[in-house]
C-alpha cells in the first residue's frame, strides 16, 4: 500500500500570526502540505509501533513539486517508482479543505473529486521604446492587458452551461519602470475541466485568443505558448473509497463523514493510478469550530487553501487525521498492507486497555461531561472525540442521558487539572454545541 504526503509550499507571504509561522518572506505552507506531513509520519509511526497487528509492505512516498502539477510523473517516470519499489495494490492520499475540523469527506461512488488542469506560460512580443513615445514602439503590456481581458468570455463561450470549467490568468509580468516601454510580457494561466476533451478544447480557445490580441497588436513576432504540465481528473477508485470511507465512518462517526462535490482544485495524485492502481482520496476538515460559526453568522470568511491566512486548527485536524484515522484507513485497502483483524478501531474507551493509576507519566483525574437536552451530538461521540487525546483512557460511565463520568488519564500531564483542561480543548475546539464539562 503506497501513502503520499506532499513536501513543497508556495510563493506566499504568511500572515498568520502563529508562533510556529514561516520565518521564510514568500513561502508558506498554504496549502496544508506540513499537515499532510505531520499526519502521514503519525500514521506510519502508529503502524511501525505495532507491527503485529498487520502484514504487507507500506511504501511511504513523500513527493515534491505537487502545486507544479510535476513531483507525481516525475516520480513514476524519472525515479521510476514503481520499478523500483513494486507497483502497490492501493495509492491513499488526502488534502486539507476549508470544512469543519474534525470532518472528513469522499466522492460520491463514480463521480470525480478534482478537476484535471493545464498550466501555461505565454510569452508577448513588443517593441519597447520611451514611454514618451509610443507611436514609436508595440505596447506589450496593453497586449497583455487586452489579451487577459479577452480570455475571459473563453469558458462562458466554448463549454457547455452544465459543464464545469475555469480559466485563471495568475500571473501577469511585464517591464521594470513607469518611464520605460518594455519588449516583452509574460503571463501564467491555469485551465480546469473534468474531462481531458474540454481541456483541450479551453487549451484551443485560449491559443486563438492569444494569438488574435498579438496580431491586432501588431506584434512583430507571433506570441509563445508552452504548457509547462498537465494532470487529469481525480477520479477516485470506487470499491477503495467505499472500503476507506467505512473505515472512517467506523473511526468518527457517520455524522462526521461527508459527500463532497467535484472541486476545480487540481492534484497530480491521479497519476499514481499508473497501470490500474487503485486509489482512494479524501478531504480533512480544518476549519475550527469558533471560525467556522464565525463565518456563517456573518463574520470574516474562512481563509482558503492558497490564502496568506490559511491557518487550520491544528489541534483537531492532525489529531484526528493521523493515529485512529492513519490505522483505520490503511487497514481498508486490499491485499497489501491489510490488517489481520480488518480495520483498527478508534482509540477510546474500548479499545484501550486500563492503564495502572500510577503509571509513571500520566495522571488521572475524573471528569463529568452534560449535555444538554437539545444537544445534536451523542455521548458516544463525545467519548469518541475524546478518546483521541495523546494519553490513556482507563474506563467511563454512563450515567443516565444526559452526563458522561470519565476517568481519564492523560501522559504528559502535571496534574489534575491540567487534564481537565485537555478535555476542555477537546470540546471547545470541535463542534459539540451543548456539552460542557464539570468536574
Amino acid at each position: 500500500m503506497l501513502l503520499r504526503t506532499e513536501l513543497d509550499a508556495l510563493p506566499v507571504t504568511e500572515a498568520t500570526g502563529l508562533p510556529y509561522a514561516s520565518t521564510t518572506p514568500g513561502v508558506m505552507h498554504a496549502c496544508g502540505h506540513d499537515l499532510h506531513i505531520a499526519a502521514l509520519t503519525g500514521a506510519v509511526a502508529l503502524l511501525a509501533a505495532d507491527r503485529e497487528s498487520w502484514r504487507g509492505t507500506l511504501l511511504v512516498v513523500g513527493q515534491p513539486a505537487e502545486e507544479t502539477l510535476s513531483g507525481a510523473r516525475s516520480m513514476l517516470a524519472d525515479g521510476r517508482l514503481y520499478e523500483r519499489f513494486g507497483t502497490p495494490d492501493a495509492a491513499l492520499a488526502q488534502h486539507t479543505a476549508p470544512l469543519p475540523a474534525g470532518t472528513v469527506a469522499h466522492a460520491p461512488a463514480g463521480a470525480p473529486l478534482m478537476a484535471g488542469s493545464i498550466a501555461a506560460d505565454v510569452t508577448l512580443y513588443g517593441r519597447g521604446g520611451h514611454a514618451a513615445t509610443p507611436h514609436l514602439t508595440v505596447d506589450p503590456v496593453l497586449m497583455a492587458a487586452a489579451t487577459v481581458l479577452g480570455l475571459q468570455p473563453v469558458v462562458a463561450r466554448t463549454t457547455a452551461p452544465a459543464e464545469h470549467a475555469v480559466l485563471t490568468v495568475g500571473s501577469v509580468r511585464a517591464g521594470e519602470r513607469g518611464n520605460v516601454t518594455p519588449d516583452t510580457a509574460e503571463l501564467s494561466l491555469t485551465i480546469r475541466a473534468f474531462t481531458d476533451q474540454a481541456l483541450d478544447r479551453l487549451l484551443a480557445a485560449a491559443t486563438r485568443v492569444v494569438r488574435a490580441q498579438a496580431a491586432a497588436s501588431g506584434a512583430p513576432r507571433d506570441p509563445d505558448l508552452t504548457v509547462t504540465a498537465r494532470s487529469p481528473a481525480l477520479h477516485p477508485d470506487p470499491a477503495l473509497t467505499a472500503a476507506v470511507r467505512r473505515a472512517h465512518e467506523r473511526a468518527f462517526g457517520t455524522d462526521r463523514v461527508l459527500d463532497t462535490a467535484p472541486a476545480t482544485a487540481t492534484e497530480d495524485f491521479p497519476h499514481f493510478a499508473a497501470g490500474g492502481v487503485p486509489t482512494a482520496y479524501w478531504l480533512l476538515g480544518t476549519t475550527g469550530v469558533r471560525e467556522w460559526r464565525a463565518a456563517r453568522s456573518g463574520g470574516a470568511p474562512v481563509a482558503p487553501n492558497h490564502a496568506p491566512g490559511f491557518a487550520p486548527d491544528v489541534r483537531t485536524a492532525s489529531r484526528r487525521h493521523h493515529g485512529p484515522a492513519g490505522r483505520a484507513t490503511t487497514g481498508a485497502g486490499p491485499g497489501t498492507g491489510r490488517r489481520r483483524g480488518g480495520p483498527a478501531e478508534p482509540h477510546g474507551p474500548r479499545s484501550r486497555p486500563e492503564a495502572g493509576s500510577g503509571a509513571a507519566g500520566r495522571v488521572a483525574a475524573v471528569v463529568l461531561v452534560r449535555r444538554d437536552r437539545a444537544a445534536p451530538t451523542g455521548w458516544t461521540t463525545v467519548v469518541r472525540l475524546l478518546g483521541l487525546l495523546p494519553g490513556h483512557w482507563s474506563c467511563h460511565s454512563e450515567v443516565g442521558q444526559d452526563r458522561v463520568v470519565l476517568r481519564v488519564e492523560l501522559a504528559g500531564a502535571t496534574d489534575a487539572p491540567a487534564v481537565r483542561r485537555a478535555v476542555s480543548c477537546v470540546l471547545a475546539d470541535t463542534a459539540l454545541r451543548g456539552w460542557t464539562e464539570e468536574f
